[in-house]
């Protein structure tokens, strides 16, 4: 009979990046004897602009060595057979996809591979988009790091004698799906994380949104230090599940198309207990603001050379600083556009023993933005700006 999750608390944090990433940390001494369960399921952060992100999982691999080679010996599998096509945009809201569990020798475990499965010949292809407001076909996603030898993470996963290590690969979409100008190609370029789950009624937030912005616009998300380490859209009455969440203090943070940014610090996440972030009946209704853009064209200097980044746009809320959005820039332009919002940011301290909630604006933040850009080999590049008056434009120009 196997347990429940190895997954220390603190063993894992998703990470910002313009590149494949996830990162984890923690994890400890175990036995090398015997041999233990892996158990892998697939979700999704919020996306954005699309009905589907697909993609067709092959397999999942794992290997002692970091810098272990596909042809070595060494690896333990998860196979999918067949390979498996998936609606990334099915899994929001706590919903995972499982991907199947192995037996493998007890020990730790450094490297993860997801393989994906190869467009070539593949009618309807087998990783695809579909655009919002398009005629429903699928667009290929070009994928060529998944079609050799897959998508590498780094890890740091324990797995006991006779126990069950239990890890989700939280794929967020609107970060992997990168457009190619106006060419009408994309790029799945992904942003995957590794998170632990739990069989224990813990490692998730939940609560609502107000009905007005209860859309697949809408981003809530849970943030340490500026970076989401899980995100979600909203149900269609309101509701937000953020599932499987690392153990620790989180701000909330609620995006939604002309409001003003919405922060609940000190949100508590533990494994043995669930955490309601609104009291009942109540609702997270930010005020309204007006729409601006934040775009531009992310370049290196004296290059022609359009790097792979990616943009995102963070905005200091009383003591902290939480991201409002991000994307991929464009991979033939360099171009992006966020959106934001004029107005202030509103703020409030979580409180299990709360029956109302109460937010307070930060004048001092209404329409401040920071730009930051990152891409993989660069120093990150930021730009402060306000979009308070109008949209603003600003280039982020990468050091040679």
């Amino acid at each position: 009979m196997t347990l429940h999750t190895l997954l220390r608390p603190g063993a894992f944090a998703a990470a910002f990046a313009a590149t494949l990433l996830a990162a984890c940390g923690g994890g400890g001494s175990s036995s090398n004897d015997g041999s233990g369960t892996l158990r892998v399921a697939l979700t999704d952060a919020p996306a954005c602009g699309y009905d589907e992100v697909n993609v067709t999982v092959q397999k999942v691999r794992v290997h002692r060595s970091s810098t272990a080679g596909d042809g070595d010996s060494g690896w333990s599998e998860v196979v999918l057979n067949p390979a498996r096509k998936v609606n990334l945009l099915d899994l929001t809201n706590g919903v995972l996809e499982e991907l199947g569990q192995t037996e493998l020798p007890a020990g730790t475990y450094t490297q993860l591979r997801l393989q994906l499965a190869s467009n070539a010949g593949a009618t309807p292809p087998a990783n695809s988009l579909v655009l919002t407001g398009g005629d429903g076909s699928e667009i290929p996603l070009d994928t060529p790091s998944a079609q050799q030898s897959g998508l590498k993470m780094n890890v740091n996963l324990t797995v006991q004698p006779n126990e069950l290590a239990d890890v989700v690969l939280d794929f967020d979409a609107c970060k992997s799906v990168v457009k190619r100008g106006n060419s009408g190609r994309y790029n799945l370029k992904p942003v995957v994380s590794v998170l632990p789950r739990v069989r224990l009624d813990g490692l998730v937030a939940e609560g609502y949104v107000a009905p007005a912005i209860a859309l697949g616009t809408t981003s809530v998300s849970l943030q340490q230090d500026g970076v989401p380490v899980r995100s979600t859209v909203p149900a269609a009455d309101g509701r937000f599940v953020l599932y499987p969440v690392p153990a620790g203090n989180y701000d909330l943070v609620v995006s939604a198309e002309g409001r003003v940014t919405a922060v609940m610090t000190g949100v508590p996440i533990s494994e043995g207990s669930r955490t309601f972030a609104t009291p009942a009946g109540t609702t997270i209704d930010p005020p309204a603001g007006t729409p601006r853009a934040a775009t531009g064209v992310v370049s290196i200097s004296g290059s022609t050379t359009v790097p792979l980044a990616t943009v995102r746009a963070t905005q200091a809320v009383s003591t902290t600083r939480v991201e409002r959005t991000s994307a991929p820039a464009e991979a033939d332009t360099g171009g992006y556009v966020l959106p934001l919002v004029t107005g202030s940011p509103v703020f409030t301290a979580y409180n299990p023993a709360a029956i109302t909630l109460a937010f307070t604006a930060d004048d001092g933040q209404a329409g401040k933005f920071r730009l930051e850009a990152a891409s993989e080999g660069k120093a990150p590049v930021q730009a402060e700006i306000d979009v308070t008056a109008a949209d603003v434009d600003t280039a982020l120009v990468f050091a040679p």
